[in-house]
Protein backbone atom coordinates (compact mmCIF):
# COMPACT_ATOMS: atom_id res chain seq x y z
CA UNK A 1 0.00 0.00 0.00
CA UNK A 2 1.02 3.98 -0.21
CA UNK A 3 0.05 6.76 -0.17
CA UNK A 4 -1.97 8.84 -3.29
CA UNK A 5 -3.06 12.68 -2.91
CA UNK A 6 -6.85 12.36 -4.15
CA UNK A 7 -8.78 15.74 -5.35
CA UNK A 8 -11.62 15.81 -2.84
CA UNK A 9 -12.66 19.10 -4.00
CA UNK A 10 -12.69 21.93 -6.36
CA UNK A 11 -13.17 25.25 -6.40
CA UNK A 12 -12.90 28.89 -8.74
CA UNK A 13 -13.49 32.62 -8.69
CA UNK A 14 -13.71 35.47 -11.78
CA UNK A 15 -13.80 39.09 -10.90
CA UNK A 16 -17.08 40.32 -11.95
CA UNK A 17 -15.89 42.55 -14.70
CA UNK A 18 -16.02 41.04 -17.84
CA UNK A 19 -13.65 42.43 -20.72
CA UNK A 20 -14.90 41.63 -24.16
CA UNK A 21 -12.48 41.70 -27.18
CA UNK A 22 -14.26 44.80 -28.88
CA UNK A 23 -13.92 46.77 -25.58
CA UNK A 24 -9.56 46.81 -26.80
CA UNK A 25 -10.59 48.69 -30.06
CA UNK A 26 -11.62 52.22 -29.58
CA UNK A 27 -7.13 52.09 -27.79
CA UNK A 28 -5.94 49.90 -29.90
CA UNK A 29 -5.27 49.00 -33.73
CA UNK A 30 -7.08 45.70 -33.40
CA UNK A 31 -10.46 43.91 -33.60
CA UNK A 32 -12.51 40.88 -32.51
CA UNK A 33 -11.74 39.00 -35.40
CA UNK A 34 -8.10 39.76 -35.26
CA UNK A 35 -7.86 38.85 -31.35
CA UNK A 36 -10.14 35.83 -31.83
CA UNK A 37 -8.18 34.22 -34.89
CA UNK A 38 -5.02 34.76 -33.38
CA UNK A 39 -5.55 33.58 -29.60
CA UNK A 40 -9.47 31.94 -29.70
CA UNK A 41 -10.07 34.48 -26.57
CA UNK A 42 -13.61 36.46 -27.03
CA UNK A 43 -13.37 37.88 -23.05
CA UNK A 44 -11.81 37.83 -20.55
CA UNK A 45 -12.10 39.13 -16.44
CA UNK A 46 -10.40 42.37 -14.33
CA UNK A 47 -9.77 42.77 -10.97
CA UNK A 48 -11.80 45.45 -9.77
CA UNK A 49 -10.04 48.59 -8.44
CA UNK A 50 -8.79 47.52 -5.04
CA UNK A 51 -8.97 43.60 -5.95
CA UNK A 52 -5.76 41.68 -4.84
CA UNK A 53 -4.54 38.30 -6.21
CA UNK A 54 -5.38 37.22 -2.32
CA UNK A 55 -9.26 38.37 -2.67
CA UNK A 56 -9.52 35.97 -5.51
CA UNK A 57 -7.27 33.42 -3.91
CA UNK A 58 -9.54 33.08 -1.12
CA UNK A 59 -12.89 33.34 -2.84
CA UNK A 60 -11.70 30.23 -4.98
CA UNK A 61 -10.35 28.93 -1.60
CA UNK A 62 -13.62 28.95 0.11
CA UNK A 63 -15.60 27.48 -3.05
CA UNK A 64 -12.96 24.48 -2.99
CA UNK A 65 -13.59 23.84 0.78
CA UNK A 66 -17.70 24.13 0.38
CA UNK A 67 -17.25 21.66 -2.58
CA UNK A 68 -15.06 19.09 -0.31
CA UNK A 69 -17.40 19.78 2.59
CA UNK A 70 -14.68 20.64 4.91
CA UNK A 71 -13.60 22.75 7.16
CA UNK A 72 -10.56 25.17 6.85
CA UNK A 73 -8.85 23.89 9.68
CA UNK A 74 -8.86 20.55 8.43
CA UNK A 75 -6.26 22.03 5.88
CA UNK A 76 -2.46 21.23 6.87
CA UNK A 77 -0.72 23.48 4.26
CA UNK A 78 -1.80 25.84 1.30
CA UNK A 79 0.54 26.54 -1.56
CA UNK A 80 -0.11 29.53 -3.88
CA UNK A 81 0.61 29.47 -7.54
CA UNK A 82 1.48 33.68 -9.13
CA UNK A 83 3.68 35.99 -10.06
CA UNK A 84 1.87 38.70 -8.98
CA UNK A 85 1.41 38.58 -5.68
CA UNK A 86 -0.09 41.64 -3.41
CA UNK A 87 3.12 42.32 -1.87
CA UNK A 88 6.93 41.34 -2.28
CA UNK A 89 6.20 39.94 1.27
CA UNK A 90 4.02 38.13 2.92
CA UNK A 91 3.05 35.41 0.63
CA UNK A 92 -0.36 35.83 -0.77
CA UNK A 93 -1.10 31.84 0.72
CA UNK A 94 -0.37 33.14 4.23
CA UNK A 95 -3.00 35.79 3.74
CA UNK A 96 -5.52 33.29 2.25
CA UNK A 97 -4.63 31.09 5.70
CA UNK A 98 -6.01 34.15 7.41
CA UNK A 99 -9.07 35.04 5.49
CA UNK A 100 -10.33 31.67 5.58
CA UNK A 101 -9.51 31.02 9.44
CA UNK A 102 -7.07 28.31 9.08
CA UNK A 103 -5.10 28.34 12.28
CA UNK A 104 -2.54 25.64 11.84
CA UNK A 105 -0.21 24.49 9.38
CA UNK A 106 1.84 26.26 7.15
CA UNK A 107 1.43 28.35 4.06
CA UNK A 108 3.69 29.60 1.32
CA UNK A 109 3.77 30.73 -2.29
CA UNK A 110 5.34 28.91 -5.64
CA UNK A 111 6.30 31.26 -8.72
CA UNK A 112 6.81 29.32 -12.49
CA UNK A 113 4.38 32.30 -14.06
CA UNK A 114 2.01 29.83 -16.16
CA UNK A 115 3.42 26.58 -15.05
CA UNK A 116 3.24 27.74 -11.31
CA UNK A 117 -0.21 25.04 -10.56
CA UNK A 118 1.95 22.04 -12.36
CA UNK A 119 4.93 22.94 -10.25
CA UNK A 120 2.74 23.61 -7.02
CA UNK A 121 0.71 20.51 -7.39
CA UNK A 122 4.05 18.49 -7.55
CA UNK A 123 5.20 20.08 -4.36
CA UNK A 124 1.99 19.14 -2.97
CA UNK A 125 1.83 15.69 -3.82
CA UNK A 126 5.63 14.98 -2.82
CA UNK A 127 3.97 16.37 0.97
CA UNK A 128 1.35 14.27 1.28
CA UNK A 129 3.44 10.77 -0.25
CA UNK A 130 6.02 11.72 2.61
CA UNK A 131 3.70 12.47 5.03
CA UNK A 132 4.18 16.04 6.03
CA UNK A 133 0.65 16.87 4.77
CA UNK A 134 -2.34 15.04 4.67
CA UNK A 135 -4.60 17.85 3.24
CA UNK A 136 -3.16 20.76 0.66
CA UNK A 137 -5.40 23.25 -0.56
CA UNK A 138 -3.18 24.13 -4.22
CA UNK A 139 -4.49 27.43 -5.68
CA UNK A 140 -3.19 29.18 -8.83
CA UNK A 141 -4.29 32.78 -8.30
CA UNK A 142 -3.33 35.99 -10.75
CA UNK A 143 -4.15 39.87 -11.43
CA UNK A 144 -2.38 39.83 -14.83
CA UNK A 145 -4.48 42.90 -15.41
CA UNK A 146 -1.39 45.22 -13.10
CA UNK A 147 1.41 44.13 -15.10
CA UNK A 148 0.24 44.59 -18.66
CA UNK A 149 1.12 46.97 -21.55
CA UNK A 150 -2.19 49.03 -22.64
CA UNK A 151 -0.10 49.92 -25.68
CA UNK A 152 0.95 46.32 -26.38
CA UNK A 153 -1.55 45.07 -28.89
CA UNK A 154 0.57 41.50 -29.19
CA UNK A 155 0.14 40.90 -25.06
CA UNK A 156 -2.28 43.14 -23.78
CA UNK A 157 -5.68 41.90 -25.23
CA UNK A 158 -4.73 37.92 -24.12
CA UNK A 159 -4.40 37.85 -20.39
CA UNK A 160 -7.05 37.94 -17.60
CA UNK A 161 -7.22 37.79 -13.81
CA UNK A 162 -8.83 34.81 -11.65
CA UNK A 163 -8.38 31.80 -9.86
CA UNK A 164 -8.75 27.80 -9.24
CA UNK A 165 -8.17 26.04 -6.31
CA UNK A 166 -7.87 22.28 -5.34
CA UNK A 167 -7.90 20.01 -2.44
CA UNK A 168 -5.93 17.17 -2.05
CA UNK A 169 -6.26 14.27 0.40
CA UNK A 170 -3.74 11.63 1.41
CA UNK A 171 -5.33 8.19 0.80
CA UNK A 172 -4.02 4.73 0.68
CA UNK A 173 -3.64 2.96 -2.95
CA UNK A 174 -2.35 0.01 -4.23
CA UNK A 175 1.11 1.82 -6.12
CA UNK A 176 -0.88 0.56 -9.07
CA UNK A 177 -2.24 3.24 -12.17
CA UNK A 178 -5.17 1.98 -11.36
CA UNK A 179 -4.97 4.17 -7.98
CA UNK A 180 -7.14 7.64 -8.02
CA UNK A 181 -5.07 10.80 -7.30
CA UNK A 182 -1.94 12.10 -8.76
CA UNK A 183 -0.11 9.61 -10.64
CA UNK A 184 2.93 11.52 -11.78
CA UNK A 185 4.73 14.48 -12.52
CA UNK A 186 7.52 15.86 -14.83
CA UNK A 187 8.91 19.23 -14.14
CA UNK A 188 11.63 20.93 -16.64
CA UNK A 189 13.02 24.54 -17.10
CA UNK A 190 15.18 25.91 -19.34
CA UNK A 191 16.93 29.84 -18.05
CA UNK A 192 17.96 30.29 -21.46
CA UNK A 193 14.93 31.50 -22.77
CA UNK A 194 14.35 33.93 -19.93
CA UNK A 195 14.19 36.70 -22.42
CA UNK A 196 11.16 34.87 -24.78
CA UNK A 197 8.50 36.00 -21.99
CA UNK A 198 9.34 38.32 -18.77
CA UNK A 199 8.61 41.10 -17.04
CA UNK A 200 10.74 44.06 -17.41
CA UNK A 201 11.13 44.95 -13.93
CA UNK A 202 11.78 43.92 -10.00
CA UNK A 203 12.55 44.68 -6.55
CA UNK A 204 16.50 44.49 -7.29
CA UNK A 205 16.66 45.34 -10.50
CA UNK A 206 14.40 48.35 -11.38
CA UNK A 207 13.03 48.86 -7.65
CA UNK A 208 9.34 49.09 -10.09
CA UNK A 209 6.90 46.23 -10.69
CA UNK A 210 7.57 46.39 -14.62
CA UNK A 211 5.21 44.79 -17.83
CA UNK A 212 4.90 42.15 -19.11
CA UNK A 213 6.96 41.43 -22.71
CA UNK A 214 6.52 38.53 -24.79
CA UNK A 215 8.02 37.16 -28.20
CA UNK A 216 5.18 35.50 -28.97
CA UNK A 217 6.12 33.57 -32.49
CA UNK A 218 9.29 31.99 -30.20
CA UNK A 219 6.86 31.04 -27.60
CA UNK A 220 4.67 29.75 -29.72
CA UNK A 221 7.33 27.38 -31.09
CA UNK A 222 8.73 26.17 -27.83
CA UNK A 223 5.28 25.73 -26.13
CA UNK A 224 3.72 22.95 -28.68
CA UNK A 225 6.90 20.94 -28.77
CA UNK A 226 7.41 20.73 -24.75
CA UNK A 227 3.94 20.56 -23.99
CA UNK A 228 3.59 17.30 -25.92
CA UNK A 229 7.03 16.37 -24.38
CA UNK A 230 6.17 16.75 -20.66
CA UNK A 231 2.78 14.98 -21.56
CA UNK A 232 4.20 11.69 -22.56
CA UNK A 233 7.23 11.73 -20.11
CA UNK A 234 4.63 11.76 -17.47
CA UNK A 235 2.42 9.49 -18.53
CA UNK A 236 5.60 7.34 -19.40
CA UNK A 237 6.22 7.55 -15.80
CA UNK A 238 2.92 6.50 -14.68
CA UNK A 239 2.47 3.74 -16.74
CA UNK A 240 -0.12 4.97 -18.99
CA UNK A 241 -0.17 5.77 -22.50
CA UNK A 242 -2.40 8.45 -24.89
CA UNK A 243 -4.95 5.36 -24.86
CA UNK A 244 -5.49 5.64 -20.80
CA UNK A 245 -6.38 9.73 -21.17
CA UNK A 246 -10.02 10.25 -21.07
CA UNK A 247 -9.07 14.19 -20.61
CA UNK A 248 -6.05 17.17 -21.12
CA UNK A 249 -6.86 20.06 -18.87
CA UNK A 250 -4.11 22.44 -20.39
CA UNK A 251 -2.64 25.97 -19.98
CA UNK A 252 -5.73 28.21 -21.27
CA UNK A 253 -3.16 30.38 -23.25
CA UNK A 254 -3.71 30.56 -26.69
CA UNK A 255 -6.30 27.81 -28.83
CA UNK A 256 -3.66 27.12 -31.54
CA UNK A 257 -1.72 26.13 -28.83
CA UNK A 258 -3.97 23.64 -27.11
CA UNK A 259 -4.90 22.30 -30.25
CA UNK A 260 -1.33 22.05 -31.65
CA UNK A 261 -0.44 19.99 -28.42
CA UNK A 262 -3.82 17.73 -28.72
CA UNK A 263 -3.09 17.01 -32.28
CA UNK A 264 0.80 15.93 -31.87
CA UNK A 265 0.20 14.03 -28.57
CA UNK A 266 -2.76 12.16 -30.77
CA UNK A 267 -5.42 13.56 -28.41
CA UNK A 268 -8.73 14.63 -30.32
CA UNK A 269 -10.10 17.78 -29.20
CA UNK A 270 -13.11 15.97 -27.95
CA UNK A 271 -11.35 15.15 -25.07
CA UNK A 272 -9.58 18.75 -24.28
CA UNK A 273 -10.98 21.03 -21.92
CA UNK A 274 -10.98 24.82 -23.58
CA UNK A 275 -12.18 27.93 -20.86
CA UNK A 276 -9.87 30.26 -23.34
CA UNK A 277 -12.87 31.39 -25.25
CA UNK A 278 -14.38 32.84 -21.44
CA UNK A 279 -11.17 33.66 -19.66
CA UNK A 280 -8.10 34.18 -21.52
CA UNK A 281 -5.07 33.45 -20.33
CA UNK A 282 -4.95 33.47 -16.47
CA UNK A 283 -1.26 32.22 -16.25
CA UNK A 284 -0.78 30.12 -13.26
CA UNK A 285 -4.80 29.88 -12.49
CA UNK A 286 -5.55 28.45 -15.74
CA UNK A 287 -5.71 25.01 -15.24
CA UNK A 288 -6.86 24.92 -11.90
CA UNK A 289 -10.01 27.11 -12.92
CA UNK A 290 -10.46 24.90 -15.90
CA UNK A 291 -10.53 21.65 -13.75
CA UNK A 292 -13.39 23.64 -11.37
CA UNK A 293 -15.41 25.00 -14.29
CA UNK A 294 -15.18 21.30 -16.07
CA UNK A 295 -15.88 19.70 -12.74
CA UNK A 296 -18.79 21.94 -11.86
CA UNK A 297 -20.35 21.54 -15.50
CA UNK A 298 -20.04 17.16 -14.55
CA UNK A 299 -17.91 16.35 -17.40
CA UNK A 300 -15.28 14.65 -14.80
CA UNK A 301 -15.99 10.80 -13.32
CA UNK A 302 -14.23 8.93 -10.89
CA UNK A 303 -11.61 6.97 -12.15
CA UNK A 304 -11.05 8.93 -15.53
CA UNK A 305 -7.64 9.70 -16.04
CA UNK A 306 -6.58 13.56 -16.26
CA UNK A 307 -3.64 15.34 -18.21
CA UNK A 308 -2.07 18.87 -17.41
CA UNK A 309 0.27 20.68 -18.36
CA UNK A 310 1.32 24.26 -18.65
CA UNK A 311 4.46 26.22 -19.97
CA UNK A 312 5.55 29.86 -18.72
CA UNK A 313 8.43 32.44 -18.59
CA UNK A 314 11.37 30.80 -17.41
CA UNK A 315 10.77 29.03 -19.55
CA UNK A 316 9.29 26.09 -17.27
CA UNK A 317 6.90 23.70 -18.23
CA UNK A 318 5.42 20.62 -16.80
CA UNK A 319 2.71 17.96 -16.96
CA UNK A 320 0.60 16.24 -14.17
CA UNK A 321 -1.14 12.76 -14.54
CA UNK A 322 -3.79 12.20 -12.17
CA UNK A 323 -6.83 9.76 -11.48
CA UNK A 324 -9.85 11.31 -10.89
Amino acid sequence: MMRRAVVIGTGHYLPERVVPNEEFTATLDTSDEWIRSRSGIERRHFAAEGQTTSDLATAAARAALLNAGIEADSIDAIIVATSTPDFTFPAVATMVQAQIGMTRGFAFDVQAVCAGFIYALANANGMILSGQADRVLVIGAETFSRIMDWTDRGTCVLFGDGAGALILEAQEGTGASSDRGILSSDLNSDGRYRDLLHVDGGVSSTGTVGHLRMQGREVFRHAVEKLAQTATHALDRAGLTTDDVDWIVPHQANLRIIRGTAQKIGVGMDRVVVTVQDHGNTSAASIPLALSVADAQGRFSPGQVIVTEAIGGGLAWGAVVLRW
